[in-house]
């Protein structure tokens, strides 16, 4: 006599996947896409990345829609300098934005022509000349206002410069116009609690540098961290159709598979 299939065994296991599905978005990684060049060169748009979510510990933003909600953060830890961060807006709760850290708690922080100076020493910079960015249809030749971007060959080149933090982590940033509106910003002093992030693409970032009623971060909340960006598993230049799989392939970046986002 055969035996009896189990009630509910299709739901269980239905149930058991999306508890672990769950699981693995909350605690280990979560997939992130990059809509904006503010993190040029680093991160272009059209990359899809890994986020990890365990090295700053876990808050209610940690987890899909806020559930559960709890105040503050378990097993918390401060980013450090130079890490590429994944966070929800102070004011919002539904987008994520994508920033690189530049001033913990107790930091203060001055931008002047251009130059990032951190606890009164402004950051090294080394200029790089011009690195060229292939045009596509998600990645225009955009530039900031005031600035003037050569085109050749399908190609955008944009002014690049390599700015080091204390202890030696370095990355590229753009740096398209002097005098910019983020060019020039008052000294703040990070608060307990806080951090002051910034895009790579200088003149192309409403960040911390400007405040919730200028369109920017103004200083983000620990709290409000999701994770630390690791690397892309898919990049795409925007030219691929949903209903000709073909051009899936033909519009994979494969060279930015891979790419680590922590200098």
């Amino acid at each position: 006599m055969l035996p009896r299939a189990r009630r509910g065994g299709p739901i269980r296991a239905l149930l058991m996947l999306a508890i672990l599905a769950w699981a693995l978005r909350s605690f280990v990684v979560a997939p992130f896409s990059i809509p904006s060049g503010s993190m040029l060169p680093s991160m272009a748009i059209g990359d899809y990345l890994f986020v990890s979510k365990w090295p700053y510990g876990f808050s209610r933003y940690s987890f899909p829609l806020q559930i559960p909600a709890f105040d503050g953060r378990v097993l918390g830890r401060l980013p450090d300098r130079g890490d590429v961060v994944i966070f929800k807006r102070p004011d919002a709760v539904g987008a994520d934005w994508v920033k690189r850290v530049i001033g913990l708690p107790g930091d203060s922080v001055s931008v002047s022509g251009g130059k990032v100076f951190l606890n009164g020493k402004a950051l090294a910079r080394q200029s790089l000349g011009k690195v060229a960015l292939r045009i596509s249809p998600n990645s225009p030749c955009r530039s900031a206002p005031g600035a003037y971007l050569q085109q050749s060959r399908g190609t955008c080149d944009y002014p690049a410069v390599r700015e080091t933090l204390p202890g030696g982590r370095s990355y590229l940033t753009f740096d398209q116009v002097s005098g910019g509106p983020g060019d020039d910003r008052a000294t703040i002093i990070v608060p307990k609690g806080q951090l002051f992030l910034m895009g790579d693409n200088r003149d192309d970032s409403l960040d911390s540098r400007f405040t919730l009623d200028e369109g920017g971060i103004g200083l983000v909340p620990v709290d409000r961290l999701v994770g630390r960006a690791a690397f892309a598993f898919w990049s795409t230049d925007g030219s691929a159709s949903y209903w000709q799989p073909w051009t899936w392939i033909s519009a994979l970046r494969f060279d930015r598979i891979g790419t680590s986002y922590q200098p």
